[in-house]
């Protein structure tokens, strides 16, 4: 049958064409998650030369990036000025800035070094919130019984607690702690993404523990694809549902403390199966020099979160 324009009309006033189209369900996209890169791919706590963060998000937008994370250490200047003018780099580069991370440790007995730790951390958040990124990367910290983070990686990241207590004395200070951030956080809008990073965030069920307890949309997840060590998928997964950032590990070179031959094909579909839409942020953890491992990582996670 061929449709003209009366034909057309016709059959829509009678409800013959309206009623199907409004009943009908929209069809949903496939997904196709945008790649960033965090700028402590670049550095690694040892590449003087890749310290400066607008060195990074120019090199970022060289390589075709989409984003930027900012890893908190790696600043030198948090004045007004020096913060804008990262923001208007990115923005002049097309880059969205993605994430935040930061570092602090909530597994202290002391209330003071807690709060010092609660204090940097909304102290981050305020960061973030000036810089325009929508979420900050938060840890439960470690025990520091390890004599430093080689032995802990040489230990697959398994540590006593310090002598006299036990993991489950700190759970509740972990959950206190980041609880105390949370108005800070809905206030400048910016969501709190507990890493499975070491401590109580060694395993899925710890984190979840964690973030469950405190049950608040501004408490979600960041997922590190390289922080499982044994059988990652099955427990990558736990965390897919509460995931807002991705940080994905690569190894080109050989990884820094241990590689994993991740499959980033399974875990691309581990995530779109939970509907996993935001960013996926590179973080690359191998000794091949970056100008040319970043690249290689960049065209991987493409290949993966964004397949036909």
């Amino acid at each position: 049958m061929l449709w003209d324009r009366r034909t057309f009309l016709g059959v829509a006033v009678t409800g013959g064409l309206t009623s199907g189209l409004c009943s009908a369900e929209p069809t949903k996209a496939r997904i196709r998650n945008r790649i960033g890169v965090s700028t402590y791919s670049f550095w690694q706590f040892q590449r003087a030369e890749w310290r400066d963060i607008d060195r990074c998000i120019d090199a970022a937008a060289d390589m075709g990036f989409d984003g930027v994370e900012i890893l908190h250490r790696q600043m030198t200047d948090e004045s007004d000025a020096a913060l804008h003018r990262i923001k208007r780099r990115a923005f002049l580069n097309g880059l969205d800035l993605i994430g935040f991370s930061t570092h602090q440790s909530f597994l202290f007995p002391s209330k003071e070094e807690r709060q010092k730790n609660v204090d940097h951390t909304i102290h981050c958040i305020e960061l973030a919130y000036k810089l325009g990124i929508p979420t900050l990367r938060v840890n439960t910290g470690t025990w520091r019984t390890s004599k430093n983070f080689d032995e802990l990686m040489k230990n697959r990241g398994l540590e006593p607690p310090i002598q006299g207590y036990t993991d489950e004395d700190a759970y509740p200070w972990v959950i206190d702690g980041l609880t105390a951030c949370l108005k800070t956080a809905e206030k400048c809008g910016v969501i709190l993404g507990l890493e499975n990073h070491w401590g109580l965030g060694r395993t899925p069920e710890g984190v979840l523990r964690i973030v469950n307890a405190i049950n608040s949309p501004w408490l979600q997840v960041t997922l590190d694809t390289g922080n499982f060590l044994e059988d990652p998928y099955d427990r990558l997964e736990q965390l897919a549902p509460k995931t807002v950032l991705v940080q994905a590990k690569t190894y080109y070179g050989g990884g820094l403390w241990y590689t994993l031959d991740l499959d980033y094909d399974r875990i691309a579909r581990l995530l779109h199966k939970h509907q996993y839409r935001s960013y996926v942020s590179l973080e690359f953890e191998g000794r091949e020099n970056p100008v040319t491992a970043i690249p290689k990582s960049l065209e991987l996670l493409r290949k993966a979160f964004n397949a036909a």
